[in-house]
């Protein structure tokens, strides 16, 4: 079972999407239905997987999707806190050199407006610095 909360923050062009329990294929399309949401517009999405458990390809390529959707629209989705499960298939699968990975939300934020983080955005396909 999973569950997904957004957290906005109104004062930034960004939300934070908590995902928990266990992402399957099960329940993969919603979990990436509340990303794709969050990621409206061209927004920034930082999705925090501290609280997962458990996630297989489908969910994970589910997310990848959604992650490239977002990028066309200017945005991007940064991932959070994933516990050793989560990261190593994000290394098996060669994903961790595609997300941006960040040790916790706050340092996701932190890196969202760096110079770096704006010109990697603008220098691939469907990027744009915000």
């Amino acid at each position: 079972m999973t569950s997904a909360e957004l957290r906005a923050r109104g004062d930034r062009d960004q939300d934070v999407v908590i995902l928990r329990g266990d992402l399957d294929t099960v329940n993969a399309a919603a979990a990436a239905d509340a990303v794709l949401a969050a990621s409206a517009g061209g927004r920034c999405v930082i999705v925090d997987l501290s609280a997962v458990e458990f996630i297989d390809c489908c969910a994970l390529g589910a997310l990848a999707r959604v992650r490239g959707l977002a990028r066309r629209a200017g945005g991007d989705v940064l991932l959070a806190a994933p516990r050793e499960p989560v990261r190593r298939l994000l290394d098996l699968t060669g994903l961790s050199g595609i997300f941006s990975i960040h040790a916790t939300a706050a340092a996701a934020d932190a890196c969202r407006d760096s110079p770096r983080q704006t010109a990697v955005r603008a220098a691939l396909p469907g990027g744009q610095p915000r």
